[in-house]
């Protein structure tokens, strides 16, 4: 993007209406694509408004499908993405619907696939304490819950 480049509040709407129908985004990204293009706050709660009116911008809409692809694509548990979405500042209400897209049976059977791959990947760490340490922060870092994580390392003999 040119540095220098202004854009006119129609320009900029049909610029910000591609990068919202392309993929989800927050109004968090929305506002950081708008500042980088050098407009001033009138005509950024203008063009955020219109992206809103004709429904490409919705936080509901992107909070489902983030926590869907996270799930899915990276595996991450509940507390990454709950995370993840609220430094995005999408509401507390958002995030409880957007936690429902992800069933519990489906939930559980990639924690207990995720766990298993991790410890087949840890079988040539002799030390147990080393491998249930190694094992827990992997799960940690990837946002599944502690009852989860502490009851799979209790497995571990």
């Amino acid at each position: 993007m040119n540095e220098n480049k202004t854009y006119t509040v129609d320009e900029a709407k049909r610029r910000l209406e591609r990068y919202c129908a392309y993929q989800e985004r927050c109004h968090k990204e929305v506002q950081q694509k708008l500042y980088e293009m050098r407009m001033i706050p009138l005509a950024i709660d203008q063009i955020i408004d219109h992206l809103l009116r004709h429904n490409f911008l919705n936080e509901t809409r992107f909070a489902q499908a983030f926590a869907r692809g996270k799930f899915r694509t990276k595996k991450w548990g509940r507390n990454r993405i709950v995370n993840e979405l609220k430094m995005r500042q999408i509401s507390k209400f958002n995030i409880k619907i957007a936690l429902k897209e992800i069933p519990d049976s489906e939930y559980y059977k990639t924690f207990e696939a995720l766990a298993e791959k991790r410890m087949q990947q840890l079988s040539s760490e002799k030390n147990l304490q080393k491998k249930r340490k190694k094992l827990a922060d992997y799960l940690f870092y990837r946002g599944w819950e502690s009852e989860l994580v502490y009851e799979k390392i209790r497995e571990l003999k």
